[in-house]
């Protein structure tokens, strides 16, 4: 029950986190998805998947025993082997060779705000057709086919 209290809990709370994405005023909604994949495309090639198999250090559980009058003692114990984990070492170094690119192609990064459900509510369907000039009142919301980005005032 609790997990899944906490699991309710994260999905409630990834609605409110800011979205981050790379922007250029003016650029279709179609350049930019060209764009980002050809980038993708060109990273990965750059600085391609380099898993490691890694291992958290054992542990050592001892073993404790109370008689009657509770005085306690330690009796032996286990190790608990470390967990066993994979890491891209490559996955830092490809987000800068990524960043780098849409740089080139003159974009920024940006992060916005998710917009308030009122305003999500009553947004047009589906992702920006062009990416609008951005002001302190712009919010993001994530769409099936992108991003749309809503600009107030």
């Amino acid at each position: 029950m609790r997990a899944q209290l906490v699991a309710i809990a994260l999905v409630c709370l990834t609605g409110c986190l800011p979205v981050s994405t790379y922007y250029a005023e003016g650029v279709t909604a179609a350049q930019f998805t060209r764009d980002n994949t050809n980038c993708d495309v060109q990273a990965l090639r750059d600085a391609p998947v380099a898993n490691q198999t890694r291992q958290t250090a054992p542990r050592y559980i001892p073993r404790r025993a109370c008689d009657a009058r509770g005085n306690c003692y330690n009796r032996g114990g286990y190790w608990v082997p470390g967990e066993i984990y994979t890491v891209d070492v490559n996955a830092s170094l490809r987000a800068r060779v990524k960043g780098l690119y849409m740089s080139d192609r003159g974009y920024s990064p940006v992060e916005l705000p998710t917009c308030p459900r009122g305003v999500a509510e009553v947004a047009p369907p589906g992702p920006s057709l062009v990416l609008p000039r951005l002001n302190s009142n712009s919010c993001a919301i994530k769409t099936d086919g992108g991003l749309r980005i809503v600009t107030q005032g």
